[in-house]
């Protein structure tokens, strides 16, 4: 075999290993591109989030230390919009905030699969016992519980993934605050321990993933 029968061998294997590569990449662009199509048709709604309740336990400012215990358990339920899409919670938690402080520590929610048009009811409990909360918003808090109503806000926070038929999509952050407005009557001081009071709220919730 001559040297110049040797170098057309080696130009055939070239190309050839270039085509194949060029298919392959070709292959990936249209299954990407399939996906993509597939998403924008179906076009994903966001979950609806309901407060539905709260049942205050403990809801007591200690002065002047300035500390917060908050006891509550709420009922939180979501539903999925979609006809053709799923949702998997993965890892989501929910706490109380006042202020944008948050005054409870976060309940883990168990993980989730929500189906087609399918609701999900919670009932997580939130505790927070004797949590330092800062000198203006003492003031403010002592103030809302004179005047009779305090604004609480039950946080969502983790992530979601969206499954079409078998695709499943990478994790979405997800994101909700449920306003609570608690109505303890003029000049209260707050619920003791030991005295819950439940409140029927029924509160539509902001949704942001």
């Amino acid at each position: 075999m001559t040297a110049k029968d040797c170098g057309h061998h080696d130009d055939d294997r070239k190309a050839l290993q270039r085509r194949l590569w060029a298919a392959i990449v070709c292959s990936i662009i249209f299954i990407l591109l399939l996906i993509l199509l597939v998403w924008l048709i179906l076009r994903p709604t966001k979950p609806h989030f309901i407060l539905q309740d709260a049942t205050v336990y403990a809801f007591n400012l200690t002065t002047p230390a300035a500390t917060l215990t908050t006891v509550l358990q709420v009922t939180l339920s979501a539903r999925n919009p979609n006809e053709r899409i799923g949702i998997f919670y993965d890892r989501v938690d929910v706490y109380a905030s006042y202020h944008g402080e948050q005054v409870t520590l976060a309940t883990l929610l168990p993980a989730t699969y929500q189906g087609h048009k399918d609701i999900t009811v919670w009932s997580p409990f939130l505790h927070g016992e004797s949590v330092p909360v800062a000198p203006y918003l003492a003031v403010s808090l002592d103030q809302d519980q004179f005047t009779g109503t305090v604004l609480i806000n039950i946080r969502v926070k983790g992530s979601i993934r969206w499954k079409v038929g078998t695709f499943i999509s990478g994790k979405y952050h997800l994101n909700v605050n449920c306003p609570a407005y608690i109505n303890f009557g003029k000049k209260n001081n707050g619920i003791s321990l030991g005295s819950p009071v439940k409140y029927q709220l029924i509160m539509d919730c902001n949704v942001d993933v």
